[in-house]
């Protein structure tokens, strides 16, 4: 009766893990499956967080900016319509400002977007909406942080670039399963970082080679998502900026940034997503005898919030 007692247990513990590795590996099919579909239609609500962290020359770390933005997207046309609902700027230990000319802001984003539109617009998003920024009570937005502004909605879609289909080269679509790794289309882009009168024409931000792996499976909000890794080394960029009309300011730096998107292998929607980046930079400034150098660390944090925070 023992013996019967233990070979009954033994058999359904075979069955159990059998059923398990069954689901696991039509999971894994699933999300290969999908991986390379574009996001559904839906409407969807994002909370992004960016904290930039400067370092002194003697390797102390000073007090970081905070950048936070929410968005909202509805299925539109050929793509969606973001709306920004609330963009805020926190330097240092100073109270947060908004700057209200990004509140309810509408803006277009293709289902395949173009590196650059007709302007030299990086993905189409308009570059005059960031030039001469105010905060909440006049002040202009210092140059820099005006940047740094327009910057996180680049990241934002960056993230999307990385996570669908690339209709014109290598992207999620030839992930065919966990530890594939592939040199991403946007390797040695090199994008136009103007923004007007303040960064002026020959900026620039060249991307390294990018790689994208699939490192895994994971559960976010309740959906499965696959979890993909991005990494882009040796990429550099070039900025004139004019703080005054007659001054011009000249930066090169290099830039090492890398993270993970999580993404929902049903709806092809990102859940959460992260990035590091490490900028070293030398600045030349007229009638300064020495170049400043910098160094920053970066690091965001995306969240898709399932419903309106507001």
């Amino acid at each position: 009766m023992k013996f019967l007692l233990r070979t009954t247990i033994i058999f359904l513990c075979i069955a159990f893990f059998e059923k398990n590795a069954f689901a696991q590996q039509n999971g894994i099919q699933a999300a290969t499956d999908s991986l390379g579909k574009k996001h559904a239609k839906a409407e969807q609500w994002f909370w992004m967080e960016t904290r930039v962290m400067k370092y002194a020359p003697n390797g102390n770390r000073e007090d970081s900016d905070v950048y936070q933005l929410w968005l909202h997207s509805v299925p539109a046309g050929d793509g969606d319509d973001f709306t920004c609902l609330r963009f805020t700027v926190r330097s240092k230990d100073a109270e947060a400002y908004s700057i209200p000319i990004l509140a309810n802001w509408t803006y277009h984003i293709s289902a395949s977007p173009k590196g650059r539109d007709e302007k030299g617009q990086v993905l189409g998003i308009d570059h005059d909406r960031f030039e001469k920024l105010k905060d909440s009570s006049g002040k202009r937005v210092p140059i820099e942080q005006s940047y740094l502004v327009y910057n996180a909605f680049i990241d934002f879609h960056s993230m999307f670039i990385f996570s669908e289909r690339i209709d014109s080269g290598s992207g999620v679509q030839d992930l065919h399963q966990i530890g594939d790794k592939i040199v991403h289309a946007a390797s040695f882009s090199e994008p136009d970082v103007n923004l007007g009168s303040q960064v002026a024409d020959g900026s620039h931000f060249r991307n390294g080679e990018i790689t994208l792996e699939w490192k895994g499976m994971g559960w976010v909000n309740k959906k499965r998502c696959a979890i993909l890794g991005y990494d882009s080394g040796q990429s550099s960029f070039f900025m004139i900026t004019k703080p005054f009309p007659l001054i011009t300011v000249k930066t090169n730096g290099s830039s090492h940034y890398f993270g993970d998107i999580y993404k929902d292998v049903e709806s092809g929607w990102i859940q959460k997503a992260d990035l590091h980046e490490i900028v070293v930079s030398e600045t030349n400034v007229p009638a300064q005898s020495k170049p400043i150098h910098t160094v920053v660390e970066r690091s965001l944090r995306l969240s898709n919030l399932g419903k309106s925070p507001f």
